[in-house]
């Protein structure tokens, strides 16, 4: 694809390698029929394999190109794609997982979104930059106090930079949230 590059680097972008992305949602245990939010899903690397876990998935993606080849490549799978950036991503209304490779620059305001009160969040596995993923999971984020009471967080996979292309400048990790 012409300029992809220049793209990828505008935007900040390293997409998740496919092996990585089937480890991520092999580890994240997603069942048959579950309502998957697959936030900053880029070319699908992610909602891919929950397709063949058999989500259905809801693939968020704001870059327009990005988000008009989503709809070609699952224009046959029970994947609806959405054209919005995180912060005014709308949650949906009944009992939903997420399974993300958000890019790193919206992960605090995506994860403030998912635990904002009254969301349906059921859990999440999100992969984030090691360091905001391990303050996230000692409790040491913005609202931990309110958000503990309803979710037990956790350090999933370690993913090392060779697992993005191009690979990132910093160390990558799952943050586990699961409703107690």
């Amino acid at each position: 694809m012409p300029g992809s590059g220049q793209a990828r680097g505008a935007w900040g972008w390293h997409p998740l390698d496919s092996r990585w992305a089937q480890r991520v949602v092999d580890a994240a245990g997603v069942r048959p029929g579950e309502l998957v939010l697959d936030v900053g899903a880029g070319l699908g690397a992610l909602t891919a394999p929950l397709v063949r876990a058999g989500a259905r998935v809801i693939a968020v993606e704001l870059h327009p190109g990005r988000a008009d080849r989503l709809r070609r490549r699952f224009a046959d799978a029970p994947v609806t794609v959405v054209r919005a950036d995180a912060g005014d991503l709308r949650l949906p209304s009944r009992p939903f997982r997420v399974v993300s490779s958000p890019p790193y620059n919206v992960s605090t305001l995506l994860l403030k979104r998912l635990l904002a009160q009254g969301s349906r969040l059921v859990s999440a596995d999100l992969v984030l930059q090691r360091q905001v993923a391990n303050r996230w999971a000692r409790g040491d984020a913005p609202g931990a106090n309110r958000w503990f009471r309803y979710y037990d967080p956790s350090i999933g996979l370690r993913l090392p930079r060779k697992a993005f292309t191009p690979p990132p400048h910093v160390d990558s990790a799952v943050l586990l949230l699961r409703q107690r």
